[in-house]
């Protein structure tokens, strides 16, 4: 954790993810924790997510 910290080692998705599950929050709550966000900041930010799901979803695939 601390390698991690410090900026020494930059973890895998699968990590990040191994790392939630010990701290028992979900990886988006990490991610809003690292930009400093608070719960306005996180407010505005899962609206801009649904928005960018919205739209992804949106795209034919082909």
């Amino acid at each position: 954790m601390s390698s991690l910290e410090r900026g020494l080692k930059n973890p895998t998705l699968s990590k990040v993810d191994e790392l939630c599950e010990v701290m028992q929050v979900h990886p988006l709550t990490l991610l809003a924790l690292t930009y400093g966000l608070d719960a306005r900041g996180a407010d505005k930010l899962l609206a801009r997510v649904q928005r960018e799901l919205a739209a992804v979803q949106e795209v034919p695939s082909d």
